[in-house]
């Protein structure tokens, strides 16, 4: 192929909110009932609470408890827990829970949003909380005075010891990561699909104090999916603790778990294949976020991903905004597997037939989202 004929390189320009272009809409922030300081854990029901714990460990979490009724997993971190699941009659997403700073922020949820008191014992590692419910029906806790466990030990990360031209800090040494699964060190995010994104994307910026990282519009210039980090100042935030994405469906799209290096993200990859998990995507590098992944099937069918080496941000850096492109999604390794796009199969016709018929979506916000997820990288 000539030069002349090639598809060019590329990736979409991000613009910092000063600087839109001509069209695009800002999400409007609303103000915030609190702040949250951390995403403490995510709560599921699952059929097979044993099956559910095999892969946990697999993917490389601890376990902290299980009876039978209640599974719960930690990482290396201090936190008590990441990952709880009661058994219940289906595979489901239940709700996250954020920790807050202390009771009076829970005192303003009560008396500002209506928010439930949790019984006593109900939080992981004791401590006290608050549960909405928000428009999508998934619970949202609010957490705090959680006992916080001796952190487990880690390796260290083996990147310092890269050699690369001009650079020898590796001399007359090799380089042998341990093959073992990928020792969660914390949880990361999670990832919501809404139908109503302009509507979730209020409520939980208004309850959780979140700040929009980077917000990804349609061609007619309205946002339809963004990447929220916590607000703590002057202190560096994960790029996303939470994303919401618009789309047809309400719908937990996958939750990611740090790990320390690319390392442990290739041996953990070793090992969960080796026990016969089902592998859905990577080892690559995302765009937004800069994160490398490796995204995996929990036995229901559940994304759960292993990250290293993501951006972090202060309060201060601008909210930037990109074009929603299927390319924006990864800078390099396999192509996205089909999985993450929209299915193409009766079930899907009836949902789109029946949001239409509500309401709820446009038919042309349907087709805009049918371009900007059906355009792959011009290249490929």
């Amino acid at each position: 192929m000539s030069g002349s004929n090639r598809a060019p390189l590329r990736t979409p320009q991000a613009y910092p909110e000063h600087a839109l272009p001509p069209g695009v809409s800002r999400l409007p922030r609303p103000a915030a009932l609190v702040k949250a300081q951390a995403l403490a854990f995510l709560m599921f029901e699952k059929p097979d609470l044993e099956a559910t714990a095999a892969f946990l460990a697999d993917f490389g979490m601890r376990p902290v408890a299980h009876d039978g009724e209640q599974l719960l997993m930690r990482g290396a971190d201090s936190a008590p827990c990441i990952y709880l699941a009661r058994r219940g009659a289906r595979s489901r997403y239940v709700g996250a829970a954020f920790s807050v700073a202390g009771e009076d922020q829970l005192a303003r949820l009560e008396a500002g949003a209506g928010a439930r008191r949790l019984p006593a014992g109900a939080v992981p590692g004791g401590g006290s909380g608050v549960e909405l419910v928000d428009p999508a029906g998934n619970l949202l806790w609010l957490v705090c005075g959680q006992q916080p466990l001796a952190p487990l030990p880690l390796r260290a990360p083996l990147h310092p010891h890269t050699n690369s031209v001009g650079l020898l800090p590796r001399v007359n040494a090799t380089v042998r990561p341990p093959l073992e699964p990928a020792a969660i060190a914390r949880l990361g995010h999670v990832v919501l699909q809404t139908v109503d994104f302009a509507g979730m994307a209020q409520w939980y910026m208004r309850h959780l104090g979140l700040i929009p990282t980077d917000v990804q519009y349609l061609e007619d210039g309205t946002p339809t999916l963004c990447f929220f980090r916590l607000d703590l100042g002057a202190a560096p935030a994960d790029h996303h603790s939470f994303v919401l994405a618009g789309g047809i469906e309400e719908k937990y799209e996958h939750s990611a778990y740090e790990v320390v290096d690319l390392d442990a993200l290739g041996q953990g990859h070793n090992v969960l294949r080796a026990n016969g998990h089902r592998h859905m995507w990577g080892i690559g590098r995302h765009v937004l976020g800069s994160q490398l992944f490796d995204y995996w099937y929990d036995p229901d069918g559940m994304e759960f991903e292993h990250y290293t080496d993501g951006d972090v941000f202060t309060a201060d850096h601008p909210t930037h905004y990109v074009p929603l492109e299927l390319s924006s999604i990864w800078a390099w390794g396999d192509d996205v597997p089909a999985s993450m796009g929209v299915r193409r199969d009766l079930g899907t016709l009836f949902k789109v037939a029946r949001l239409l018929w509500q309401g709820r979506l446009p038919l042309a916000r349907l087709k805009l989202l049918g371009r900007a997820m059906g355009r792959p990288r011009p290249w490929l």
